[in-house]
């Protein structure tokens, strides 16, 4: 139920300054101090404010008010014009300074700033120059009002208008009026449809050269979601033409121009011409010089390596095959090693070899990789330590908002050797800051299954690696008995050597369920998810079991399977908060997905350590819709994240994930539904990846003919990248200079 809480802000406890996420205590005049939490950027400590929201309960710190709207109001008498000032939310003055002020002008302070900023010259110890930073710093915190004021009529958020601002500043609305297109520049974060319709209500024409050159980039960035890292001259100029209804010859004229303006590169191929985003030219060409740098640097040569292998066989009771024991020797001996294999042919054993005898050398070992989950699964399976990517760069955002990294050429990562696993996962722009967080002499270990799907960011640097042939690759083929004994590694074995799964065992690991149409796929796996697998495996939709589908649309894609599930494992209920987002409906209890990087949103772990940012692919369950559905709460393993209505966007239900999201994820069960696939979805490489999410039991519920026509379609994701011409070049000159 909403209320209204009025008060003054006593205290700001916690503020992310990226989305205005506050928790502050509100002394109220009836019931004392109360804690309060919402999307609050410039409430400031002394402010009178009306907020408008609902009480709810939090598991750890209790009581609090969830604000979804405030109404501020500067302080006016003298006690809290003082704590107004003093509590630095005007640069340039503090506790010292706020007293003077205070003394010498009463409740009119606040005025003099605002107005007649010079006449605070007149206190000793604050020059003209000083005065006038102090009257605009207090400006800006209205010019931000404003900028909210003005932006929404259009649909911006507060967040989008805070983040306009810290661009723009005070010119923030004026800017925007110039030039509307400016909102879907990179930081932003607001799309070019969204761009283009305020910009058709300012009455834009339709051939604007700066809606043309915003179609542009927009169609290179949308493209990069799709994994291109640029795009080929032929289909860009086309496509942006179709989508913006204009003339190719104009488009062709702006292509030139945004290069002219250094907001586009290009490299020219012998078929086409390549146009990059620069940073992402910047990325594939740097990834490129760094890794032939590496392969032709030789480390100093180890004493004694086969003791040392001999040895590490003999404490750990197993014997290396051939190219595990040349894994372990090149991995020490190179700069850099690609280390690629299927599941069972023992990459995970051989990882631990390399580690093992690098550590002998009493060599210093970080071990990484692009998820959570994947890293948490690499260090229990060598009993080292790991860290996601992210998190080892030690993650930050500067001022304009973007992510950059602690971890750079100028704070290199402590360490001897890098070991990244799942290489088959990490993006074009993640690999270039790791690849710069090296420090001179690092050797570089790589691991990963070229047979799973790409990254879900631009770029596909393990296949384009391994194809280039230009670094120290060894595969491992030799499935060893053990894994052969399990018919999901027997059969993801045969998928990608293009032989027909074995479908029709009835024990064992893999099975199975034919069924004669799409309704009845539906109703086998709500029947496996709700009954059968609970019965007799003990999992659950909520702990272990995860359905894959190839894609999102149709009656066997994610969002119809979602609907039958959701009602299934979490039906509707008076006690149950509903949220309708984005058409889709999220329900308190649900097992949700987010589906975008989002660096703002805030969380708490359970020991009360505070942070932001959740990331793509990260599952949780929704706890909590409040305040009216104005804000979410939602628990990732250890950790809670609060999420405003706006942030809702990036959540659905992940009852049924596609198999592009489970990338990185091993689940106890999976279950497959397959029927007559779109023909985009129906591939070789697809199917591989959705079996080898499965660790223990995978269940495919369909028809046998899909299943076949996938493993004849080898076609490969199709994506454009520039890697291969950049590897192929920094080789040329590699060998040049050596020569």
């Amino acid at each position: 139920m909403e209320e209204w809480l009025y008060g003054s802000v006593d205290r700001i406890v916690f503020r992310n300054e990226q989305n205005g996420w506050t928790v502050l205590d509100l002394e109220t005049e009836s019931d004392g101090i109360q804690k309060v939490v919402g999307e609050l950027p410039m409430v400031a400590v002394g402010e009178t404010v009306k907020l408008k929201g609902e009480w709810a309960e939090h598991p750890n710190f209790g009581k609090q008010f969830r604000a979804a709207a405030c109404e501020r109001y500067l302080p006016t008498d003298t006690t809290a014009i003082y704590r107004y000032l003093s509590s630095g939310t005007i640069k340039g003055i503090g506790p010292s300074l706020a007293m003077k002020i205070v003394q010498a002008f009463g409740d009119g302070a606040l005025t003099v700033i605002e107005k007649e900023p010079r006449r605070l010259a007149q206190i000793s110890g604050i020059s003209v120059r000083k005065a006038e930073e102090i009257g605009e710093s207090f400006a800006a915190q209205f010019g931000l009002r404003e900028v909210m004021l003005a932006f929404s009529q259009y649909g911006l958020t507060p967040s989008e208008a805070m983040r306009c601002f810290k661009r723009w500043g005070m010119k923030t609305v004026e800017t925007v009026q110039n030039n509307p297109y400016v909102l879907c520049t990179s930081g932003i974060r607001i799309g070019f449809e969204r761009a283009d319709a305020i910009a058709r209500d300012m009455h834009c024409a339709p051939d604007d050269p700066r809606r043309v050159a915003a179609g542009l980039l927009f169609v290179l960035r949308h493209n990069t979601g799709n994994g291109h890292t640029c795009l080929p001259q032929s289909k860009l100029i086309p496509t942006t033409a179709a989508m913006l209804e204009a003339d190719a010859e104009g488009v062709e004229q702006q292509l030139y121009a945004l290069e002219q303006a250094f907001e586009l590169k290009r490299m020219d191929i012998e078929s086409d011409t390549l146009w990059f985003l620069p940073p992402l030219y910047r990325a594939e060409s740097y990834i490129a010089s760094r890794l032939i740098t590496l392969a032709n640097t030789q480390p100093q040569p180890k004493p004694n390596m086969n003791g040392r292998v001999t040895a590490i066989e003999k404490n750990q009771h197993l014997l290396y095959e051939e190219a595990q024991r040349d894994a372990i020797f090149q991995a020490v001996e190179r700069g850099v090693l690609i280390l690629t294999g299927g599941p069972g042919t023992g990459k995970t054993t051989t990882v631990r070899g390399i580690i093992s005898v690098l550590e002998s050398y009493n060599e210093h070992v970080l071990l990484t990789a692009p998820t959570g989950r994947a890293a948490k699964r690499i260090a229990e399976l060598t009993g080292r330590e790991a860290k996601t990517v992210h998190r080892l760069l030690e993650v930050q955002w500067n001022e304009d908002d973007e992510l950059v990294f602690a971890r750079n050429e100028k704070n290199p990562l402590d360490a001897d050797a890098v070991v990244v696993d799942e290489l088959s996962m990490v993006d074009a722009l993640l690999f270039e800051s790791l690849l710069r967080a090296m420090p001179a002499g690092c050797r570089l270990i790589l691991v990963g299954d070229s047979d799973q799907l790409p990254a879900v960011g631009a770029g596909r640097v393990l296949g384009d690696l391994i194809e280039s042939g230009v670094l120290p690759t060894v595969q491992l083929t030799q499935v060893f008995r053990q894994a052969m004994e399990s018919h999901i590694v027997n059969n993801a074995h045969r998928i990608v050597q293009g032989e027909y799964p074995q479908l029709h065992q009835k024990q064992g690991d893999f099975f199975f369920l034919p069924k004669p149409d799409r309704r009845s796929v539906v109703q086998t796996v709500a029947d496996l998810c709700m009954r059968r697998l609970p019965d007799h495996y003990g999992l659950s939709l909520f702990g272990g079991l995860q359905v894959l589908c190839p894609g999102r649309k149709g009656e066997l894609g994610t969002v119809e399977i979602n609907r039958v599930l959701q009602y299934a494992a979490n039906p509707p209920d008076d006690k149950k908060a509903e949220l309708l987002t984005e058409g889709r409906l999220l329900r308190e209890g649900d097992k949700i997905m987010h589906t975008r990087n989002n660096y703002d949103i805030s969380w708490t772990r359970d020991d009360g350590e505070v942070g932001s940012g959740i990331f793509n692919g990260d599952i949780g369950i929704l706890e909590a819709i409040e305040a009216n559905g104005q804000s979410l709460r939602v628990r990732y393993d250890d950790r809670v994240a609060y999420y405003t209505k706006d942030d809702a966007r990036d959540l659905e239900p992940a009852y049924a994930v596609t198999v592009h999201k489970s990338q990185g994820s091993e689940f106890d069960a999976v279950v497959i539904p397959l029927f007559g696939q779109q023909p985009m979805l129906c591939y070789r490489q697809l199917l591989y990846t959705a079996v080898t999410r499965a660790k223990k039991l995978i269940v495919i519920v369909g028809e046998e003919e899909t299943v076949k026509r996938m493993v004849d379609n080898h076609r490969k994701t199709l994506r454009y990248t520039g890697l291969p011409y950049f590897l192929a070049e920094s080789e040329a000159f590699g060998h040049e200079t050596v020569g």
